[in-house]
C-alpha cells in the first residue's frame, strides 16, 4: 500500500449480548484498492459491512476513514462522506426507467449538464445502454443487479461496498459483472463479499478472510488458496457443500 489507508479499522469490535459477531478486527484498505472477503456464513461479514456504513455502532474500536473517525456518525452522513453500498437485494424504483433511476441518484452531487453526462457513462459502463429507456421492473434478475451497481457509481464514492454482487447470475452474467467491476475499481477503492471462488479469482488482487469474528488471513488469491488452515475453515466446507448437491 503506498500511502495513508483510505479505510481503516482498529480493534473493531461488535457484540450482540454474550455473541461476539466481530473480534478485533485491524484492516486497511489504500485509495484505489480492492479487496474481496470470504469466509463461512456467520464469519462477521454483513456486520463489519454494517459498522463501516453506520448501520450499527462498533462496541469498541475505531473505524477511519481517510483519518477521520466515523464511529457514532449517521449512515447518511457517512454516505456524504463518500461511503456507498450495494446490498444484495436490488433496491430500486421499479416504475422508473433505468436512465430515470440514474438520474435521480446522480443529480444529487452534480449539475444538469453533469448529470446527463454521467448518465451517459454508466449505463455504458454496466451494460445497459440498450435498456436505458426500459422500466426497471421489467429487468431480468442480472440486470437489475447491474442497475443497482450503477445506481451506487452515480453516487461517485470514493469506496464502494458490495455485498455478493453475484448473487442469482447466470455465469455469462458473473464475467459481465467481473468486467465491470474491474473498470470500475481503476479509479476507486473496493470491498466485495462474495461466495463464489471463481468470481473472486476474476477480480481479486487482496483477499482477507473472517472466520468466527476475527480476521484469519490477508493475502494474494493465490496463498490464500494454498494456505491449509483457509481451506479447512472455509474453501473445506465449500467443497463439501458440493459434494453434497451433486450426491442429493
Amino acid at each position: 500500500m503506498n500511502g495513508p489507508p483510505l479505510l481503516e479499522t482498529r480493534g473493531l469490535t461488535m457484540r450482540f449480548g454474550g455473541v461476539t459477531a466481530v473480534a478485533g478486527a485491524d484492516f486497511s484498505l489504500g485509495a484505489g484498492e480492492l479487496r474481496c472477503l470470504i469466509g463461512p456464513n456467520g464469519a462477521g461479514k454483513s456486520t463489519f459491512f454494517k459498522c463501516l456504513t453506520g448501520q450499527l455502532r462498533p462496541t469498541e474500536g475505531e473505524i477511519l476513514f481517510d483519518g477521520a473517525s466515523l464511529v457514532g456518525e449517521e449512515p447518511h452522513a457517512i454516505a456524504r462522506r463518500g461511503i456507498a453500498i450495494k446490498t444484495q437485494v436490488p433496491s430500486l424504483f421499479d416504475g422508473l426507467s433505468v436512465a430515470e433511476n440514474l438520474r435521480l441518484a446522480a443529480a444529487r452531487t452534480r449539475t444538469r449538464a453533469e448529470t446527463r453526462a454521467a448518465v451517459d457513462e454508466i449505463v455504458r459502463l454496466v451494460g445497459l445502454a440498450d435498456r436505458a429507456e426500459s422500466v426497471a421492473s421489467q429487468l431480468p434478475h442480472g440486470q437489475r443487479q447491474w442497475l443497482e451497481l450503477g445506481l451506487v457509481l452515480a453516487c461517485d464514492p470514493r469506496l464502494m461496498l458490495l455485498d455478493e454482487p453475484t448473487a442469482g447470475m447466470t455465469k455469462q452474467e458473473v464475467a459481465r459483472t467481473a468486467e465491470i467491476i474491474r473498470e470500475i475499481g481503476r479509479d476507486r477503492a473496493m470491498i466485495v463479499v462474495e461466495h463464489d471462488m471463481q468470481f473472486i479469482q476474476m477480480i481479486a488482487h487482496r483477499v482477507t478472510v473472517f472466520h468466527q469474528g476475527r480476521i484469519l488471513a490477508e493475502d494474494t488469491m493465490d496463498n490464500i488458496l494454498a494456505n491449509e488452515e483457509v481451506r479447512d475453515v472455509y474453501l473445506g466446507k465449500q467443497a463439501g457443500a458440493r459434494r453434497e448437491r451433486d450426491d442429493a
